[in-house]
This record gives C-alpha cells, structure tokens and sequence, in this order.
C-alpha cells in the first residue's frame, strides 16, 4: 500500500454510456477541462465534501455533484467491490438552468 492510508487509497473512474453522450455536447475546451478535474478531484477522496463537491438530495441524477466553473459532474461512489466512482451525468449551468445533453433538467 506504501504510505499512504485507506482514506487516500485511488478510486478508479468510470463514465456511463449516458454521460458518455452528454460529453458529446460539450465544446473540446469544455470536455478537456471537466475530465482532467474529474481526474484531480474524484481519483482521491470523493465523497469529502468542499466548496466544489457536494452530497446532493435525492434526486434522478446522482447523489453527488462536483463543480468545475459552469460545468457539473454527478457521480456515484461505491467501495466494494471496488473503490470506484462512476459518472453519471454532465452538465452546462447557466444561472438557475441545467442542460444534460442538451436538454434542461430539473433537480428535485
């Protein structure tokens, strides 16, 4: 494990279909600044909340919301079998808008 404790141990990254689609909408600049925040932020203790990653109500999405600017990305975590946080869903805000996939989404 060298030194580092359980709490910092990696989580593997995984992006569903569906947010693999949602991607899609996003311009390259967009799309290369959410997945390297993806990368720093969520590899390493995901489910510490912070001024960017927070725990959600329940919702249709996913129980987890990372900010990166005007992007989102909601995600799920689970420790076993593996430690692994898969994405579920990315999206553009704009004020008090969501659009996934190019579609308005409401959080409820």
């Amino acid at each position: 494990m060298g030194g580092l404790s359980k709490t910092q141990r990696r989580y593997e990254i995984e992006v569903t279909r569906e947010a693999e689609a949602h991607l899609e909408w996003l311009s390259a600049r967009d799309r290369a600044t959410l997945l390297d925040a993806v990368e720093r932020r969520l590899t390493y203790e995901p489910t510490v909340e912070n001024r960017n990653r927070k725990r959600l109500r329940p919702n249709p999405l996913a129980p987890w919301e990372l900010r990166v600017g005007h992007l989102r990305v909601y995600f799920d975590v689970a420790e076993e079998p593996r430690r692994l946080v898969t994405i579920q869903a990315v999206g553009i805000k704009d004020r008090d808008r969501l659009l996934i996939g190019g579609e308005e989404v409401e959080l409820k």
